[in-house]
């Protein structure tokens, strides 16, 4: 059996475990060599699939399950995939809302011993992601619906966190926020144009023109607030949030953008029907528990102690985010540079999209397209 892994070398993990945390070291649960694809003297790991970039593994052998996260394979721009910011808000952020322990976070570049990259090691945390609709059978509806205003709890507890308080007062420039990520996508749609996307461009127009005062708001922003991206724990009818995952995108900032893309994953379900892809939409699907956004927009509220604040803008941003993203996916596609299935029809998503995010922004895009679902005229 191999002791290698794609991007992970399991008997130089093995060998840096033994001498950097011999507290850690195995063997422990799961240190059988048969365990895993890869293995080493009291160590298995196996990589956990289901992430957009940063790669993940799980490790079992030593003293107790442990989870390690590196760049993706290839290169990358060093400031898309840093580890050191990301295992910096989760130790910061422990006792706060739910993450993992973190152990340490290692520059391997030179040393090249076990992934020839920057990674970090936390604890592996029990619970399962919710990411299609079948994983929902493990809960019933009402342990869904109360998980539901959970996420929301959670989410304006880390809006509530005091980044000075925690250590992370410069972890980003919040001041222009909003500015530089449209700036940023801009970039990003710039560099995928295949096709014409009218609806698109307009929308990246209109949003320029009404971007939000961020001065009033300033928070810790996860980046890509979602319930496929925390891990769900407990009963089936008293689940509960056991960790948030996937702070790669987590900086300074107006976090009502979390909430606007919470929002837009949240009711995407349509927009998928529609366009007929599938893939995108998660678990959250009519008839399994989960209430309208509204409701969750009001837990998150009244968690917070505000008003339900209108989300107009950010879930119109939050749609063109993932339309360029998805249309980049498209340009990819079309250039022979994805494997795999269900990249032919992604980009059959993204004028669904823009035409959301226009109808969000209350202009009429053409063909007089109505929001998906759950519009208020809070923004909600």
């Amino acid at each position: 059996m191999t002791h290698q892994l794609p991007g992970l070398d399991v008997a130089g993990l093995a060998a840096w475990l033994a001498r950097e945390h011999p507290e850690l070291a195995g063997p422990g649960p799961g240190a059988d060599p048969g365990a895993g694809p890869a293995s080493a003297p009291g160590l298995t790991a196996t990589l956990i699939p289901g992430g957009r970039s940063n790669l993940t593994y799980r490790v079992d052998g030593a003293v107790r399950p442990l989870v390690l996260r590196r760049p993706p394979l290839g290169h990358v721009l060093s400031t898309a995939h840093d580890m050191r910011r990301e295992h910096r808000v989760i130790t910061a952020l422990a006792g706060t809302v739910p993450v993992p322990g973190t152990v340490a976070v290692v520059d391997d570049t030179e040393a090249r011993e076990v992934t020839g990259t920057v990674f970090f090691v936390m604890e592996h945390v029990d619970g399962a992601v919710l990411a299609r609709p079948e994983h929902n059978a493990a809960w019933t509806p009402a342990g869904l619906g109360a998980l539901s205003a959970e996420l929301a709890e959670v989410l304006a507890d880390l809006h509530a966190t005091d980044p000075a308080a925690v250590g992370l007062a410069d972890f980003g420039r919040p001041a222009g926020y909003l500015g530089r990520q449209l700036k940023t996508w801009r970039r990003q749609y710039d560099a995928s144009r295949s096709r014409p996307q009218p609806l698109l461009d307009t929308l990246q127009e209109r949003l320029g023109d009404a971007v939000p005062d961020d001065g009033a708001r300033t928070g810790i922003v996860h980046g890509d607030y979602r319930l496929d991206n925390v891990l769900v724990a407990g009963l089936p009818e008293a689940p509960h949030v056991a960790a948030v995952l996937d702070w790669e995108m987590a900086t300074l900032g107006d976090p009502l953008v979390d909430l606007g893309m919470l929002g837009m994953y949240w009711d995407i379900h349509d927009l998928t029907q529609e366009a007929g892809v599938v893939g995108v939409a998660g678990a959250i699907v009519p008839g399994a528990g989960y209430p309208d956004f509204a409701e969750v927009a009001d837990a998150y509220a009244a968690r917070a102690g505000i008003a339900v604040p209108d989300l107009a803008w950010y879930r119109a941003f939050a749609c063109y985010k993932l339309a360029v993203i998805l249309e980049g996916i498209h340009y990819r596609y079309t250039g022979g540079q994805t494997v795999g299935a269900g990249f032919d029809t992604i980009g059959a998503l993204v004028e669904p999209l823009a035409r959301e995010g226009l109808a969000r922004l209350g202009g009429a895009a053409p063909g007089g397209a109505a929001p998906a679902s759950g519009t208020t005229e809070r923004g909600a």
